[in-house]
């Protein structure tokens, strides 16, 4: 019994010292579905509408390892020069991290959080616009290295302007 219960202390330092990504809490932010054509905007087409997808990312500190991870999605359908639909969402997580390196944190929170929120995200947008009387919008999985990549080339660029 004695030494379970020093193995176990053992395990219990190591995971201490082991870097650490937890979700506290996920929460829709804002949620906003407008179709402003209904209902001549539900009607068949011969021809898919077009459709604008945004996303953004962004992430604020709550505490020394605590982080607000907000997913912004927008999405609008368009027909002609008619807006069949328009839906936007920020998704947001509270995540606890703690044990990584400082070089490793911007990616942690830019690439891996709202990773770890987009699914759910997804989910909320493809029932708005189904409960909206359209099909369900299934947005494509999102490269969020990509995204976190073109984020810090373009800020790099501004940063060799402004030097210039």
């Amino acid at each position: 019994m004695a030494t379970e219960t020093s193995n176990n202390a053992g395990a219990a330092n190591g995971d201490a010292s082991r870097p650490r990504l937890n979700v506290l809490a996920q929460y829709v932010k804002d949620l906003s579905f407008e179709s402003p054509g209904a209902p001549a905007s539900l009607r068949g087409r011969d021809k898919a509408p077009s459709i604008n997808i945004n996303v953004n990312v962004n992430a604020n500190p709550l505490s020394e390892k605590e982080y607000d991870v907000n997913l912004t999605l927008s999405a609008k359908a368009s027909f002609d020069k008619d807006v069949l639909f328009n839906v936007e969402l920020v998704y947001g997580g509270v995540f606890h991290i703690d044990g990584f390196q400082q070089e490793h944190m911007l990616p942690i929170l830019f690439i891996e959080c709202p990773r770890l929120l987009f699914p759910f995200a997804r989910q909320i947008i493809s029932d708005a616009t189904r409960n909206g009387g359209f099909p369900p919008l299934m947005l494509d999985p999102i490269d969020f290295a990509q995204m976190f990549q073109q984020k810090l080339a373009e800020e790099q660029a501004r940063a060799n302007v402004q030097v210039s």
